[in-house]
């Protein structure tokens, strides 16, 4: 089993119980700086992309989804907290959360293996790591179906390899993990939630040009499987890696840029969308009015970006407040347009004043040495490019196939389900929430509050061509908030769960006796529990409130009382796992 020896990158609990995950801020007094012999410009590049992505997003989280007629008459201008997720001034939300779940990844393995950044993204989503709140708030649909998906393929694949459940999450084996399928996308999946975590994948390996340009691709297509979404990942990484190299910017915005760099990409074609953008789409004076759109479609969210960096006549301030301010998606606009730009400006010349209001400051800081420590001593395991003859790219929605030449994991894309080659799968957004957010002031919502937002106004379940004015491809998912004071009786998990079991193996049967060990008010549930087919995995993974209103269970201390358990059991099931890791 895997385990590494920086604490920092596990998750870490205030409590025996796991019932209180440590935030960023609450761990960054443990990490140590690694010894870094020169490379100040490379770490001054490397720390300007991290913070600028999260200058970026906690700029954009106040009034994410916001249209730009309300962003015209109540431009931001600073940061500010409160907002569509009641966060403090600094705070970020999913798109650096996910950024920094990779980053650690990367670091803790030395390597990229896709299956440790999944466990990483479902340990935020189920636990709240990395987040700046404690807990997972933001995540979008696709992003969502993917790491169920995942947890999914990891059953199974416990259950076929004999491996403990509680062990899953930290697998060596090279074998195991070449065996191992880490594409869990749909394809058609063509949302920003790919490109606004990008950043460490380049960052990490610079020196290796092909290598960190196929490995940002790879990075987005787990769990976003369009080929646009691996296209717009691999060239908005080549200009990353690019930047860290010391381009001017001349240079990085020139049309000619793919062409120029096209052995970078080893002689690779880009799909036609990006090609547009790469050739200068973005390039437009008159930004919004031009149609330059700052929506959830990752080559809409490209080209907002570039056109941002593009205009922003070289001040990082002037940029990302112009991506902010182009409306609907706001952080990721900002997040990604922070990822380059702070790149290509340096940490030295973002704005002092927002360095000091961003939250978790250390932690950014030391985590960005470490990324520059761990990319520098990290070389392919042999030194050619990834072989062009075991990875094949047409510009149609059929992966990429990626060769093993430098990969522990043996990347052989199986989509779950096939689209036509014209067709890509948007879940669609009833307008009331949209809505809702344009007739609300911003001050409406109270700083510091973690809101959970109505999951019956925040999405369906129809699908639609891609619109690319359409909002957040990443239909918002906020999970229900637990309530840590919660008087649930635990008698009844107690009675049902054994302390070597876990929830996840669960049968039908067991879910079904402790549903009617609730109290008697509940076995009017249990019929409906048998004829879904309800299991541990399916209660562990997918139930919040909207799913328990889709199984007709609508009363609401019924419902909370049930999630209330739920949460139990999962504390129950990390105590075991985290024991168990410590034996």
């Amino acid at each position: 089993m895997f385990h590494t020896d920086k604490q920092w990158l596990d998750c870490q609990y205030h409590d025996f119980e796991h019932t209180s995950i440590k935030k960023p801020d609450e761990v960054e007094n443990d990490m140590k700086d690694p010894i870094l012999n020169n490379h100040m410009n490379i770490l001054d590049r490397i720390q300007g992309s991290i913070i600028g992505m999260a200058l970026g997003d906690a700029l954009g989280a106040h009034v994410e989804f916001r249209p730009r007629e309300y962003l015209r008459e109540h431009p931001v201008e600073d940061l500010i907290g409160g907002g569509t997720w009641g966060l403090n001034k600094g705070q970020f939300t999913d798109d650096t959360s996910m950024a920094l779940c990779l980053a650690n990844s990367l670091i803790a393995r030395g390597d990229f293996v896709g299956y440790d950044q999944l466990v990483r993204y479902k340990w935020w989503h189920l636990n709240g790591y990395m987040s700046s709140t404690g807990k997972c708030f933001d995540i979008g649909a696709a992003t969502s179906d993917s790491l169920r998906e995942f947890a999914r393929r990891q059953k199974e694949f416990s259950d076929k390899n004999n491996i403990p459940f509680d062990q899953i999450d930290f697998l060596s084996d090279e074998n195991l993990l070449k065996n191992f399928n880490v594409m869990c996308s749909e394809e058609g999946v063509a949302g920003n939630g790919a490109l606004m975590r990008l950043a460490p994948v380049p960052l990490f390996f610079y020196k290796y040009p092909n290598e960190a340009i196929e490995y940002s691709g790879i990075s987005g297509q787990i769990t976003h499987g369009d080929i646009k979404a691996y296209d717009a990942c691999r060239y908005y990484g080549a200009l990353i890696v690019a930047a860290l190299h010391g381009e001017t910017k001349d240079k990085l915005l020139d049309n000619d840029f793919y062409s120029q760099h096209i052995h970078w990409f080893n002689d690779k074609p880009l799909h036609s969308d990006i090609i547009n953008i790469a050739q200068g789409s973005y390039k437009k004076q008159g930004g919004y009015d031009d149609g330059i759109r700052g929506k959830g479609y990752i080559v809409s969210a490209l080209e907002a970006a570039l056109w941002a960096f593009w205009s922003d006549q070289d001040s990082f301030k002037r940029g990302v407040l112009a991506a902010v301010n182009l409306g609907d998606d706001t952080d990721t606009t900002a997040a990604i347009y922070g990822q380059l730009a702070g790149a290509y400006y340096g940490y030295k010349n973002l704005p002092q004043q927002w360095i000091e209001q961003v939250y978790a400051k250390k932690f950014l800081e030391t985590l960005s040495k470490w990324i520059l420590y761990e990319g520098k001593n990290w070389k392919p395991k042999n030194l050619s490019s990834i072989d062009n003859n075991d990875s094949s790219l047409s510009t149609s929605n059929d992966h990429p196939t990626v060769g093993n030449s430098t990969e522990k994991l043996n990347f052989n894309p199986q989509p779950i389900t096939k689209q036509n080659d014209s067709s890509i799968i948007i879940p669609s957004k009833e307008d009331n929430f949209i809505q809702s957010l344009n007739n609300q002031s911003l001050n409406d919502i109270q700083s510091n509050q973690y809101n959970t937002l109505s999951l019956t106004n925040l999405t369906n379940n129809k699908s639609i061509k891609i619109d690319t004015n359409i909002n957040k491809q990443d239909n918002i998912i906020s999970h229900s908030y637990f309530n840590q004071k919660s008087t649930f009786n635990n008698q009844s998990i107690n009675k049902y769960m054994n302390k070597s079991d876990n929830l996840a193996t669960w049968s039908i049967n067991d879910v079904c006796r402790w549903i009617q060990s609730l109290g008697e008010n509940y076995h009017i549930y249990v019929d409906l529990f048998r004829k879904d087919r309800i299991d541990g995995f399916r209660l562990f993974f997918y139930f919040n409130h909207y799913t328990l209103t889709r199984y007709g269970i609508n009363n609401k201390d019924h419902q909370q009382k049930i999630l209330d358990g739920i949460q139990q059991l999962k504390q129950n099931h990390m105590s075991i796992r985290w024991s168990s890791r410590r034996i």
